[in-house]
Order: C-alpha cells, then structure tokens, then sequence
C-alpha cells in the first residue's frame, strides 16, 4: 500500500543560482528556466574579419559561439578578432611592399604592375590572416 507524505512547510525558492554555470533560474510552473537576458552594452561594429569568424564559430565551433552569446561577451569578442586581424593584414601588406620592393615611384611608372602586385600581397595577407586568426 503507498503512503502519501504532505509537506505542508515545504517552500521552493522563484530564483535560484547554479554556481556551475554562473546562471540565475526562475520557477515557472514546476521548471526552473534560464535567466537569460543580455547586458545594456553598447553593440561595437563588427567588420568584415569579424563577421567571417562568426560565420566560422556558427557552423565549426557552435560551442564556443553559444558560451559567447549566453554569457553576452559575442560582440566584444568578434569586434576584438576584426581588430587583430585588421592590424595583422595591414603590417602584413606593408612588410610584403618593402619585401618586394614596391613603391611609389613603381606606382607612377608603372601603374598596371603596381596593381597586379598589390592584389597579390593583400590575396596573401589575406589567407594568411585567416589561417593565423579567423580559423584559428
């Protein structure tokens, strides 16, 4: 025979906090749901480094891209990526102009070339900034 216990004293808290997961939970019915709500931060743009690395976290790192947008530190992170990457391709180009030797004067002699050797440095800045950093 089954024996029914009343717990008359027995309270359940609205709120409680998972230390595990650094979450809030409220009650709702008879489960607890996230708390998820995202911080008053002001959105930082995100350029084009930064939108290719999201796409890369979406589809290969789903993980790592649903800590960042749970905890709400996804704008920051992709806007810090598109900064280092930014900065990463422009030394690259730089250094691989004063490798190669292109100049100004080349630019003025020879506008063609100039141009055709141009794409070729920032296509290999390029690739290599997104096996440096984006796809990192």
């Amino acid at each position: 025979m089954c024996e029914y216990i009343i717990l008359e004293d027995f309270k359940i808290d609205k709120y409680i906090y998972d230390n595990k997961n650094d979450l809030w939970y409220e009650l709702q019915g008879d489960y607890y749901i996230p708390c998820l709500t995202f911080p008053d931060k002001k959105e930082q743009p995100i350029g084009v480094w930064g939108g290719r690395h999201l796409r890369y976290l979406k589809e290969y790192r789903k993980g790592t891209y649903i800590n960042l947008l749970t905890s709400g530190r996804l704008n920051a992170y992709l806007a810090e990526i598109d900064k280092q990457a930014q900065e990463r391709f422009e030394r690259l180009v730089e250094d691989m102009k004063q490798a190669q030797g292109i100049t100004e004067q080349l630019k003025t002699e020879n506008q063609l070339e100039w141009v055709q050797r141009l794409n070729n440095i920032r296509a290999c800045a390029r690739e290599l900034v997104n096996e440096e950093i984006i796809y990192a």
